[in-house]
């Protein structure tokens, strides 16, 4: 494996004096993993500012769906800037009513749908919520352990991915009830199918606690995220579905980081054939671009009467130009490169799992891919502390990764990686895996 692609120690002379600085006047509480001090990057490469190169699989926590820099994102956004550069949501503008009239050409259901912009995923949550409280009368919800929906005290009601978000903020929006998110790995329910006792559960839930009649919404993540890329069992989705389709209650797919082309198609929920009653999206919409957005079917958005939400900086012409572009090459190309990536990477990993006893199990759509792993010898023991050692091990060989999960190694890089690279993140993670189990074993 080499590394030649590494002119510095890592961190660096440059990266050690910016990050000092930094340490005088920016919060700590950031959750960074490593010392990567950015310098630019093209595709699915980044340089830090010791000139070191790095492939990008972490994409900013999956939101460079077009990878670093895209020289059509960029042109958008110069040609849009040089008009104006705000206007609030008050009036009208093209960019913006055309990315709406885009994502109610592309929404997942077969009826109009109407969108809300704003500039982040936890606002879009917060927006989703809103309104089905707003549409419904109802006041409670039901969230799923192990989501993640943001850090606003709305969606950080729903949150729980890790303790740590929650501890020393409560309390949050009151009405939330979590339930498990089916986890086939690692079961809840011993010897049976995980997606049906879930959904039994929640029907106890109604039975027994949570009047069914008085939930807005239920929201949940078709492919979780940050609770270690969990893929529901085949029929869990549909089970939903039709759960809340029998007692009017409204389904809310948080799409923030499986949607736009992340898994191989526009929308995670596509593998499954199940439509939401709305969506909220953001991280990849705008290749950077701080943007979210609520869609949902027109019948329930256009209830909002005038000024029940809103939102300064809404549909920003900046944003919306960097969306259009983003869906432009996501709909030409990239969903499909994700999808054809993905099956490579995941066939390269499953060979790497072979190999390497502590990988238990690789899953994922697409180019959101996780790997999970154990302690050796142990049934399915999670490898936390291995998990962190890959990470930075596989930093100072040139690599960014993130974590997700009990233990969970996960891939999102941009959507037009190439089968080269993804070659390279091979090797480099093959490297890094055994020189954090040889330190382990020492």
């Amino acid at each position: 494996m080499s590394t030649q692609h590494l002119q510095t120690e890592l961190p660096g002379p440059k990266a050690r004096a910016l990050i000092a600085r930094d340490a005088a006047v920016i919060t700590p509480s950031y959750p960074r993993d490593y010392p990567f001090v950015m310098s630019h990057g093209c595709g699915s490469e980044a340089w830090d500012v010791d000139g070191n190169r790095f492939l990008d699989f972490a994409a900013g926590i999956a939101v460079c769906s077009t990878g670093h820099a895209h020289p059509q994102v960029v042109a958008a956004i110069r040609e849009a800037a040089g008009k104006f550069l705000h206007i609030s949501s008050d009036y009208w503008h093209e960019g913006m009513v055309a990315l709406a009239e885009r994502l109610a050409r592309i929404a997942p259901w077969d009826e109009p749908a109407m969108s809300f912009f704003c500039q982040s995923g936890t606002e879009a949550v917060e927006g989703a919520l809103k309104l089905a409280r707003y549409v419904s009368g109802r006041s409670r919800f039901i969230g799923f352990l192990g989501g993640f929906h943001g850090r606003t005290m709305g969606s950080l009601a729903f949150t729980s991915s890790k303790y740590t978000q929650q501890k020393g903020f409560a309390p949050t929006m009151p009405g939330v009830t979590h339930v498990p998110y089916p986890n086939a790995f690692r079961p809840l329910f011993t010897g049976a199918d995980q997606g049906r006792a879930v959904l039994d559960y929640i029907r106890m839930l109604f039975d027994r606690s949570v009047p069914p009649s008085e939930v807005a919404a239920i929201l949940i993540e078709p492919i979780q995220g940050e609770g270690g890329y969990l893929v529901p069992p085949q029929g869990f989705l549909a089970g939903l579905r039709a759960l809340c389709d029998e007692h009017g209650i409204l389904l809310v797919f948080d799409e923030v980081q499986s949607g736009v082309g992340r898994t191989g198609k526009m929308f995670a929920s596509e593998h499954f054939a199940v439509a939401p009653d709305i969506v909220t999206l953001a991280k990849g919409l705008g290749s950077g671009m701080p943007i979210g957005a609520v869609v949902a079917k027109r019948r329930i958005m256009q209830q909002w009467k005038r000024g029940a939400h809103g939102n300064t900086f809404g549909g920003n012409p900046i944003v919306c130009a960097a969306a259009n572009a983003t869906l432009d090459l996501v709909t030409q190309e990239y969903a499909a490169n994700a999808a054809q990536m993905g099956e490579h990477f995941m066939a390269r990993l499953r060979d790497l799992a072979r190999r390497y006893p502590c990988i238990g199990e690789v899953r994922g759509r697409g180019l959101m891919i996780g790997i999970e792993l154990i302690e050796p010898g142990a049934e399915r023991a999670p490898a936390r502390a291995l998990v962190d050692a890959v990470i930075n091990r596989a930093y100072h060989n040139g690599l960014l990764l993130l974590s997700c999960g009990v233990s969970t190694v996960r891939f999102m890089p941009p959507l037009c990686v190439s089968a080269a690279q993804v070659d390279e993140a091979i090797e480099l993670l093959r490297a890094s895996l055994d020189q954090a189990l040889a330190k382990a074993n020492a």
